[in-house]
């Protein structure tokens, strides 16, 4: 079993801002993108925090960053895809949580870093009409999110893909993902403090991730009225593959050392 780590980086005040900033473009493109901002926030958290840490900051982010999206977006919750999706997503982030307690760190990273190559290369390259919106895809697509979210710290990815081949309105869309990363969030958020995964010392970025988690989420909704989510999907996905490839260099650099 691993023991859970102390941060091996500390957030300081010289590096504060650029903290902030970061992951308030993670939060805008969350938001645009419908991803989630986990999956922009955590490969960005790896270069100031421990792996373990980032997994106990980014469950706490999300929870505030999705109730964020609750409230701006309220057009409505698609009930029943809520329930086939979010009822695996649920019980397969517990056993996510409780899986990353026992795989080394550095392994997880890896696989944070080869995930986010291959799904933006994926996105990129295969239409999502290929995909079709049945009850196994939606059931399915809940549960390997929900492990993902549990064992990587990001899993809206998947989730977005599946959810994207139902042709929801793009507010539906976001409500519901929200919905669904709420309790995908609050399930992983008790195993990993149980775990260990939430410090002390990192709580004080809990009241500024909250802030930034409003501001990111008003700022995505602004920007949507302006482009369309084709057009800026591609950049999303190109984005996606970039923070891949830099996390995988920053992995095989200290690697080095």
């Amino acid at each position: 079993m691993i023991e859970a780590a102390k941060p091996l980086i500390f957030v300081s005040l010289e590096h504060l801002g650029y903290f902030i900033l970061l992951s308030l473009l993670a939060e805008i493109l969350g938001t645009i993108g419908g991803f989630g901002s986990s999956l922009f926030f955590v490969p960005i958290a790896g270069f100031f925090l421990d792996f373990y840490s980032v997994l106990g900051v980014t469950a706490l982010f999300h929870l505030s960053s999705n109730v964020s999206k609750m409230v701006l977006f309220r057009k409505g919750v698609d009930k029943k895809l809520l329930i086939n999706m979010g009822l695996p997503a649920l019980a397969l982030v517990l056993v996510g949580a409780w899986l990353s307690r026992y795989v080394d760190k550095k392994t997880l990273e890896f696989l944070l870093s080869g995930f986010l190559i291959l799904l933006s290369c994926a996105f990129l390259f295969f239409r999502l009409k290929a995909i079709r919106p049945t009850l196994f895809n939606s059931m399915a697509g809940g549960a390997l999110s929900g492990l993902s979210a549990g064992l990587l710290g990001t899993g809206g990815a998947i989730r977005g893909l599946v959810m994207a081949a139902f042709k929801l309105p793009k507010e539906v869309f976001i409500a519901t993902s929200a919905f669904i990363d709420l309790f995908i969030d609050l399930g992983r958020s008790g195993v990993y403090f149980l775990n260990g995964f939430v410090h002390r010392d990192d709580l004080y970025l809990i009241p500024i991730l909250f802030v930034v988690s409003l501001v990111g989420t008003y700022a995505g909704k602004f920007v949507l009225r302006f482009v369309s989510e084709d057009q800026f999907s591609r950049l999303v996905l190109v984005l996606i593959f970039g923070i891949g490839i830099v996390s995988l260099l920053r992995l095989f650099i200290q690697s080095l050392n």
